[in-house]
Parts: structure tokens; sequence; C-alpha cells
């Protein structure tokens, strides 16, 4: 079973880190032309609020609800029903993320004013930051549409995903950033404000990501006619799953806004310092955390529909063993790389080197929480594939209530950069409160082979990161180099850890059997 896990969460991670190179490309195009300023600011904005909507209606508690019913489904062998299923609940999110698009856009105002707050107040008071609160109302109009498309598109990702075409989906975001790269070089000059032409790069990206997908869904034989079915019961027992999930499998990304909310009472630029941040902080968690995620959800299901705790206990031990192995020094080298980083990536045109140091102190902010991100990714699927969506938004209300004390504590004295620390703090205290739930159900409990595992990734880690902290150049000397020099140093930095750290977990025992074997040995 790991084998073939192994297999499916290499393919994911190959499409992703395609897609977060392309990504990065399109940050360092959109840093290019907008830099940290006001403008990029507002166009974050604007973006961030269909992308916290899809997370929920389409990546998010959709995937995590639609899938184990999927597989339910699937396992009766009945190839009719499940295309009626596939009828009716496409046919129902279809209607459902339709009629919120239509508000959104028409209510874009309203939308910018409850998450803006800080520019509606200055837009009252006739201030002149009070022009964000404007501009970000009519760039939301154009990128809220994102919404409709990218939900359908999770959906017919979700159905392959359950099939075992992992490709498919995990190449579909390239699209998305191909489409903003190119309206940002061939557009921007159309428009006074050249955060026009990222905006309808989004809603653009959106059809194709849709329309790429429909081909293979229908090469499976389930591109079918939509169907409205609220009252079905195995849709009824998808929306049932859903509506917890829809705050408890998205607890992050509500921090994330919450943390947008309160970056627009602060300094121009706090906005763009954590999407930056963040950025760099999504290359490691989508390559690994989200890629494992993706794959372990449908195996799950199938050991909780097929009765096989022991194989459900040993994927979830297989999974956590991989996140920690990619997760922990990456963590590390986050941390350390982080301001060179920067500014190899994002220093140019508007983009400042002072905005690549304030950025580089809320992603390691964000470096510290990056395992325990990645932990969420696995052990929430612990519970989705058990149809148990109660417990993770009961942890996520303790959650989003934790991160806004946080928030409260850190912001005050250290602004944006506290909002980072919050965040951080509050997903670590998710990651735990998971992992105790299933140890206390009997479901899953970390074995002594992967915490002997963990040691030896820990001790690699450190002796990794001693050698970067001695060996990195001062900021000074990246900041005198060219382009070309700051980025062959940064290879060589980057290969050179990979180095130290594999060469160091081989001596010290890690051995490829440990991720290979057919069955973890839960001892």
């Amino acid at each position: 079973m790991s084998n073939r896990l192994l297999k499916s969460g290499l393919i994911v991670s190959c499409m992703t880190f395609l897609s977060r190179i392309l990504g990065l490309v399109r940050d360092v195009v959109v840093a290019n032309l907008m830099g940290a300023g006001a403008a990029a600011d507002v166009f974050f904005f604007a973006n961030k609020i269909p992308n916290f909507l899809r997370r929920l209606f389409a990546e998010g508690a959709f995937a995590q609800a639609f899938i184990p019913v999927l597989t339910e489904v699937s396992s009766e062998g009945d190839k009719d029903a499940m295309k009626q299923f596939v009828a009716k609940v496409s046919g129902t999110l279809g209607v459902i993320v339709t009629v919120v698009t239509f508000f959104g856009v028409i209510g874009s105002p309203v939308v910018t004013a409850l998450f803006g707050a800080g520019w509606f107040m200055e837009y009252l008071n006739d201030e002149p930051q009070g022009a964000k609160f404007e501009l970000a109302s009519l760039m939301l109009k154009i990128t809220f549409p994102y919404l409709m498309f990218i939900s359908l598109a999770g959906l017919t990702g979700a159905i392959l995903n359950t099939l075992n075409q992992f490709a498919v989906s995990a190449f579909t975001p390239v699209l998305l950033n191909v489409a903003i790269i190119s309206c940002a070089i061939f557009m921007a000059d159309t428009f006074d404000e050249p955060g026009f032409a990222l905006a309808w790069g989004v809603f653009i990206g959106g059809i194709v990501q849709f329309a790429f997908q429909l081909p293979f869904l229908y090469r499976a034989g389930l591109l079918v006619k939509p169907q409205w079915g609220w009252s079905d019961p195995k849709v009824t027992k998808v929306r049932k799953l859903m509506i917890p999930a829809l705050f408890g499998v998205s607890v992050g990304q509500i921090n994330l806004l919450f943390d947008t909310f309160i970056a627009s009472f602060l300094v121009t630029g706090s906005i763009s310092w954590l999407y930056y941040s963040d950025r760099l902080l999504e290359f490691p968690l989508g390559l690994f955390g989200i890629a494992i995620a993706t794959v372990i959800l449908p195996t799950l299901s199938r050991n909780h529909v097929t009765n096989d705790a022991k194989g459900f206990s040993a994927n979830i031990d297989w999974a956590l063993r991989i996140v920690c192995l990619l997760g922990i020094p990456a963590a590390a080298g986050l941390m350390i790389l982080a301001e060179p980083m920067l500014i190899v990536l994002f220093k140019r045109g508007e983009f400042t080197a002072l905005d690549a140091t304030l950025a580089s102190y809320s992603l390691i902010a964000y470096a510290t929480g990056l395992l325990s991100f990645m932990l969420i990714k696995v052990l929430a699927p612990g519970f989705f594939s058990r149809q148990d969506t109660k417990t993770p938004v009961k942890y996520g209300i303790w959650c989003m209530a934790s991160n806004m004390l946080f928030n409260l504590i850190f912001a005050i004295p250290f602004g944006y950069l506290g909002l980072a620390i919050a965040t951080s703090l509050s997903a670590t205290m998710n990651a735990g409160l998971l992992y105790s739930k299933l140890h206390r159900l009997g479901v899953y409990q970390v074995s002594s082979g992967t915490l002997r595992f963990l040691a030896k990734v820990m001790l690699s880690s450190l002796i990794m990161a001693t050698g970067l902290l001695y060996y990195r150049p001062a900021i000074t000397s990246w900041l005198a180099w060219s382009p070309g020099t700051q980025m062959a140093q940064l290879a060589i930095m980057i290969s050179g850890a990979g180095a130290v750290f594999l060469v160091s977990a081989v001596a010290l025992g890690i051995r490829p059997r440990q991720l290979l074997s057919k069955a973890i040995q839960v001892n």
C-alpha cells in the first residue's frame, strides 16, 4: 500500500512542483509590477477573498465531505448509481456557487467593507487610504467569479482523485499561473492600474482550469448532465458532512482572512509582506503536505469502508513520516534563508530590499508552524475519511478563537509579524488536538519506530541548519551581487543543505525501505 501511495504522492508532488515554480514566476512578475505598495495590497486582497471561498467550496470542505461518500458509492460497483450521484452533486454545487458568485459580484463593496474594514473607515472619513476601498471593490467584481469556475474544477478533480487519477487535478493550478502571467505581460499596459490585468488573469484562469478537466471526466465516463439534488439521500449526506467541514478544514484560511482584516488597519505594505512570505511557505506546504493529503484521503476512505483498521493506522503513520522527513528540514531552511530567498526572487522593480527584509520576518514566523500546517493536512483526513466532520470543527472553533487572542497579544507590539506568529501558534494547537483525539479513539498512535525515525530527522535537520548558518553569506553580500550571482549562490546553498541533510540522515540510519515497505509496522 505504501508503495502505491508513494507513487501517487510523487505524481502529485511533481505536478505541484511545476505549479509552484510557475507560481513563483507569477509572484516575481507581480512584485516587479507592483512591489509591496498600496496597489499590491489591493490586488492581494481582491484575490484572497475568492481563494478563501475556493478552499471551502472546492479544495477544502467539499472535497473532504464528497470523496468519502463517493468512495462509498463506488465500492457498491453500480456505475449508473455513481453517475446519478455525480449528476446531482454537480447540479446542486453548481447552483449554490453560482448564487454565491452573483451576490458576491453585486455586493463587492459590502464584502470589501467587511474584510477590509480599515480601508472602509478611511473611505468614510475621506482620507487618502480610502482609495484602496474603491479600487478593491471594483477589482473584486472581476476576481469573484473565479469561485464558480474553480469550485466546479474542484468537483471534477475530486472525482478523478477518487479514481486514482491524481495528475490531472494536480496539474490544473499550472493553468491559473500561466493565465495570470500572460495577462500581466500582455495586458498591464492597457490599464491605468496594472492590478486589473492580474484580476482578469484570475478570471480567465478559473475558466481554463475547469475546461481542462472536462475531457478527462468524459473519458472516465462521468461527464453527466447536472441535476438539482438537494434532497437526495447521498447529496444530503455530503451536505451534512460539509456544513461542519466548511469551518473545520478551513481554520487556517479563516485565520489568514482575519489577519487580512487586522492588517488593513496596519501600515501600507503589511498585507503584501504577509502575502510574499506566505507564498514561499506555500511552496513546501503544497509540494509535500497537500500532495500527501490529496492521495491519503481516498485511501483512508477505502480503509474505513472495508473495516481495515490496521491499514488505516499504517497509512496515517506512513503519511506522518513523509511530511516530517520533508517538512522539518524545509522549515529549517526557510527560517535560515528567508531573506536571501526573498531578495533573489522578488527584489526588482517596485519591490525593495526593505520589503524583502520585512517580509523575511513574517516568513520566519510562518516557517515555525510549517510542520504543524502539514500535520493538519495528514491528520484531518483521519476524521473526514471516517465521515466525522464534527471533531475537526470543534477543534477549529477553539483554534480560531485562540488565533484571535494570539493576534491581540502579538499584533499590538509586533504589527504584521504578530499576525504570522499567531497563525503558526494556532496551527500547532490544531495539529496537537487532532492527534490527541485520534490517539484517544484508538484509531492512530505514533509507533515507536516512527518516533525513532523523527528523532533522526530532527538531528539531521539540526546538522543541516548548523551548516547553513555557518556558510550563509552576509545580507550585504547578497545585495551587492548581480542577480545571476545571487541565484547561483542560493542554488548552491539549497543543494548543499539538501546534500548535508541526506548524508546525515543516511549516517543516522534512515533507509528508503522505511518509506517503501508494503506495510508500515506499527510497533
